[in-house]
């Protein structure tokens, strides 16, 4: 699969985002996956900027990480 196309940018700062707040946490990519309700592989996608996720699996990957939606579309530091 390849990497999404990303003119923006998005993408890659949503997948360091999510990568960064799973490892924050403690938390392997199939212990995010069962929190958040998807499929582990997805969490691979997602960090791997090969999956353009959709607001609703936003707030469920935030929920799951115990942060907010607008926190993983931050710019990372």
């Amino acid at each position: 699969m390849a990497l999404v196309r990303d003119e923006t940018g998005i993408v890659a700062i949503v997948a360091e985002n999510v990568r960064q707040a799973r490892k924050s946490a403690g938390l392997s990519q199939e212990e995010l996956a069962h929190e958040a309700g998807v499929d582990r592989t997805y969490v691979s996608q997602v960090e791997g900027r090969k999956r353009n996720i959709t607001v609703t699996v936003l707030a469920r990957l935030a929920s799951a990480l115990g942060t907010t939606p607008d926190m993983l579309l931050r710019t990372p530091k």
